[in-house]
C-alpha cells in the first residue's frame, strides 16, 4: 500500500470530471486499498480519487470511530435525495478551512462494491454528507465552491498564504 499525493484547492485538476470504472480488476482494488491508506493517514473520513489525481469514478469512506470500517463506492450514484440540513464541512484537499454547507439529509446511492457487484445504500447523518461530498468531486466540484464569492475569495486569499508561508 502507499500513501498518495493529495491535490489541494485551487489545483484545476480537482475540477475534471472522473470517468466511470469499466472493470473492477485488480488494480482497482489496489487504489481503493492506497486510497483508504492514504485518508487515514492525512487523517479524513472521505477521499476520492479525484482528490488523488486518479480520475476515475471511485470514493472511499470510514465515518466509524475505530477507523476500520473502510467503504468503498465505484461509479456511485445518487439515486435518491431528500430533506435539507446543514453541517459543517473541511476537506483534505482545503486544509484548515470549515464552513457550513446545505446538503440533502438522506440519499439513497447505487455502486460497485470491490468485488464488481452492485450493492444500493440508504444513508442519512453524517454518511449521507460525506457520500454527496465525495461524489461532488467526482464531479469536479470542490465543498467551498458552494458558498458565496465573498466567502470563496477570502477562503482563497487565506490558502495563498498558508502556502506562502509553508514554501
Amino acid at each position: 500500500m502507499a500513501i498518495l499525493n493529495i491535490l489541494h484547492f485551487p489545483d484545476e485538476r480537482l475540477h475534471t470530471v472522473a470517468k466511470p470504472v469499466t472493470d473492477v480488476d485488480d488494480s482497482i482494488r489496489q487504489l481503493v486499498a492506497d486510497m483508504g491508506e492514504t485518508m487515514y493517514a492525512a487523517p479524513g473520513i472521505g477521499l476520492a480519487a479525484t482528490q488523488v489525481d486518479v480520475h476515475l469514478r471511485i470514493i472511499v469512506v470510514d465515518i466509524s470511530e475505530t477507523k476500520d470500517n473502510l467503504q468503498a463506492f465505484i461509479n456511485p450514484k445518487i439515486v435518491e435525495a431528500d430533506g435539507n440540513c446543514k453541517s459543517e464541512e473541511g476537506c483534505l484537499s482545503v486544509p484548515g478551512i470549515y464552513e457550513e454547507v446545505e446538503r440533502a439529509e438522506r440519499v439513497t446511492v447505487e455502486a460497485l462494491g470491490l468485488d464488481g457487484k452492485p450493492f444500493r445504500i440508504e444513508a442519512d447523518g453524517l454518511l449521507a454528507i460525506c457520500l454527496q461530498h465525495e461524489i461532488d468531486h467526482l464531479d469536479g466540484k470542490v465543498f467551498v465552491e458552494k458558498l458565496s464569492r465573498l466567502k470563496l475569495s477570502r477562503i482563497v486569499q487565506k490558502l495563498k498564504k498558508q502556502s506562502r508561508s509553508t514554501m
